[in-house]
């Protein structure tokens, strides 16, 4: 007896897939670096357009001609720092020691948190630094301003970024600048810097193993009633427990996803809407209104959803120049 083999449908590298705690991703790592800056950027996804732009890859078929390719929006207006995190390390990892809360906070951060009535931000700078030999990682709390976007809901979303900075000193200095304080896109990345996305992908609810995991569908003689989108077995005998790695129905999408060294093609201020925005809005969106960047391909997530972008883990080791473009498309997408 001939034994074919077939290689699984769909990858356990994501299992167990369900849905994600919490829709604002919690970035667990950052990268090393020595320029004292913010290490990420959280922005609103628009919508998709197609940008032409001149070839600049010294391998591609195309090097040094124009094509189309598509683009991801994101409007990323201001982000605040709001706060600074000291860490020490533990045999269990690392453990916030102290944290500090900048003045005069944004009153629309009641509605995402209790924020404290007496607060001496003095003495909790004096007790950050005095931990500062047991110090291992400084972290910012940033919050977003979606309320100036056509996002409607004035609720800021917190999430926890990195900071540049060679030892915990020289990152708490920076920190200590920053707090309170705007920071831009133009101020973290460039353009045509590679970064990482990262976001809660698009949920589509209950579906079969044919969806869900790829599985073929059965062919006539082996179902009944024409009943063929299950998978053909579950398993042998013996071990006498159905595997976690059969493919079975259930929750798709709204996962948390890390996307590597996505491509920004262009950093533009609120002052350069006009050249993004389409006639009618963006669907589902609407109009741009605050700074933007554009992205080259996809990024996780319905719009509306929000993206943070991350100086990359795995940096792309490819020497390209900086991306020339020849013209967007403004074209109402209205009736696609």
């Amino acid at each position: 007896m001939v034994r074919h083999h077939q290689p699984r449908k769909g990858s356990v590298a994501f299992s167990p897939r369900k849905r994600a705690a919490k829709e604002t991703p919690r970035v667990k790592s950052w990268p090393q670096i020595d320029e004292p800056k913010l290490l990420g950027l959280a922005g609103y996804k628009v919508g998709m357009t197609h940008a032409l732009v001149t070839d600049t890859d010294k391998n591609s078929p195309t090097n040094g001609m124009e094509v189309f390719t598509p683009v991801t929006v994101l409007e990323v207006p201001p982000v605040v720092v709001m706060g600074i995190r000291a860490y020490e390390k533990t045999s269990r990892g690392l453990k916030v020691i102290t944290e500090v809360l900048a003045d005069n906070l944004d009153e629309e951060l009641s509605r995402k948190i209790s924020l404290p009535k007496e607060y001496n931000k003095s003495e909790a700078i004096a007790k950050i630094q005095g931990a500062l030999e047991n110090t291992e990682e400084i972290r910012v709390l940033v919050h977003t301003n979606p309320k100036v976007t056509s996002v409607p809901k004035k609720k800021p979303d917190i999430f926890e970024c990195g900071i540049g900075g060679s030892n915990p000193e020289e990152k708490l200095n920076t920190a200590l600048e920053l707090l309170g304080n705007e920071v831009k896109a133009s101020e973290i990345f460039n353009e045509g810097e590679f970064v990482d996305a990262i976001a809660t992908t698009k949920g589509k609810g209950f579906q079969g193993v044919v969806k869900r995991w790829g599985i073929r569908i059965q062919y006539g003689k082996a179902v009944r009633a024409g009943k063929g989108r299950h998978v053909g077995s579950i398993g042998p005998w013996t071990p006498r427990r159905t595997m976690w790695t059969v493919a079975q129905a259930g929750q798709m999408g709204y996962h948390k996803r890390t996307e590597f060294n996505k491509r920004i093609l262009k950093i533009a201020s609120a002052d350069e809407v006009d050249q993004i925005n389409p006639d009618g809005g963006f669907v589902k969106y609407g109009l741009v209104k605050n700074d933007y960047v554009l992205v080259k391909g996809s990024l996780p997530g319905p719009s509306k959803r929000l993206v943070i972008l991350r100086q990359p883990i795995r940096p792309n080791k490819k020497a390209e120049d900086i991306p020339q473009i020849n013209y967007i498309s403004t074209k109402s997408k209205q009736g696609v």
